[in-house]
């Protein structure tokens, strides 16, 4: 039974991430304030339930939560700054449009820097574990996955409307095929060692 949120005197956001180990499209991450007694059955970490849920359960956490924010942070970003920077950049970039702005964040995961002076934890599993968090993690999962499926019409050849954008063979395959698209990140290794690609 997940727990409503990591303590309980503060005004507490949850907030994850989605897409870190993907090839192509954007990082993203959601922060959300739920309501004191809220619960529903269904909630859990994002990647435990069925698309269906998922997507049954976005409009109802966007109805009942106290605030919300999500956030992309760009391919070229995540090359510049790199994966981890940019995962905590989308955190801090959801949890500023929060409104009011939460006095603990609870985040999925073990890394993050200070956001402003507020006071947060960092959970591993998370998602798992607390309401506010998993809730982040179907927001964060429902618009990122929105987001490929948009790209996915213009590229139809990397199949993102099935792997959205992580590193299944397919996806590889493409890419050793057509080459890197403008949505690819060009700081991961978007093929083996043994095969080059030209940018």
């Amino acid at each position: 039974m997940l727990k409503l949120q990591y303590q309980q005197e503060l005004l507490e956001c949850g907030t994850d991430e989605a897409g870190r180990g993907c090839l192509a499209g954007p990082v993203t991450a959601a922060a959300v304030i739920l309501p004191k007694h809220f619960k529903h059955d269904w909630l859990n970490d994002s990647k435990q339930l069925s698309k269906t849920k998922r997507e049954q359960l976005e409009p109802l956490i966007k109805q009942k939560a106290i605030s919300y924010g999500i956030a992309h942070v760009m391919m070229a970003e995540i090359d510049e700054i790199n994966i981890l920077n940019a995962s905590i950049l989308a955190m801090h970039r959801a949890i500023k449009q929060l409104q009011p702005q939460p006095e603990f964040i609870a985040v999925d995961g073990n890394k993050f820097k200070a956001y402003k002076n507020i006071m947060h934890q960092c959970v591993i599993k998370g998602d798992g574990k607390y309401l506010n968090i998993a809730a982040a993690s179907i927001l964060a999962k429902t618009a990122r996955d929105a987001y490929m499926l948009n790209i996915d019409q213009e590229h139809p050849e990397y199949e993102w409307r099935t792997n959205m954008g992580y590193p299944t063979k397919s996806h590889r395959e493409a890419i050793k095929n057509f080459g890197a698209t403008d949505y690819h990140r060009k700081s991961f290794k978007l093929l083996p060692e043994q095969l080059s690609l030209d940018f």
